[in-house]
């Protein structure tokens, strides 16, 4: 069940990127479960590099709609990037993450939060103020080690490195995520 609903997420965010290139889209069956409020993230890579990563935290709207309009902005609004070009698509790796839902992770100093963090399972929402910064539990296989994960997630908010307040709000989540090449078939 969750391979199939993976491979319709997919072809979802492939097809609200196809769409905007005019190239032909994936089809895939509309189907109940997607009406229901989701929240997600699509990473897009070429080569193997980032090409694009943009999500929702928080599930506000049916979960087509969420993965629709984060593909779109993965692939042609990442500020990081230029938009998505039709060449690129075709080497183009779409993934869909799945979030659960927020749960607070209340810790005491930033050492308290570093022995409680689960490297490759925790995605981290990071607050303080107006800053603000996430990571995807994927995020671990380049930053294994719980002081760097939690130090470039300060930066990525904005805040310096060795930066720590009582003030640091914390909130994590696991994900359910789908890769199009864990479905290619030989």
């Amino acid at each position: 069940m969750h391979t199939d609903r993976g491979q319709t997420l997919l072809a979802i965010a492939r097809a609200a990127i196809a769409e905007q290139l005019g190239v032909p889209a994936p089809s895939f069956n509309a189907a109940q479960w997607l009406e229901e409020p989701g929240a997600t993230f699509v990473t897009l890579t070429c080569a193997g590099a980032l090409r694009g990563c943009i999500g929702s935290l928080v599930a506000h709207r049916p979960l087509r709609a969420d993965v629709e309009s984060n593909a779109f902005a993965a692939a042609f609004s990442d500020p990081r990037f230029a938009p998505l070009s039709a060449r690129e698509y075709r080497e183009l790796e779409v993934e869909v993450s799945l979030l659960s839902p927020m749960q607070p992770f209340t810790v005491e100093s930033e050492t308290h939060a570093l022995t409680l963090l689960r490297p490759g399972i925790d995605g981290m929402l990071l607050e303080y103020g107006r800053q603000r910064g996430t990571f995807l539990p994927q995020v671990w296989e380049q930053l294994p080690e719980p002081r760097a994960f939690l130090t470039h997630l300060k930066q990525k908010a904005g805040l310096p490195a060795d930066f720590w307040a009582q003030e640091v709000r914390l909130s994590r989540y696991t994900v359910t995520k789908w890769r199009e090449s864990e479905f290619v078939t030989s």
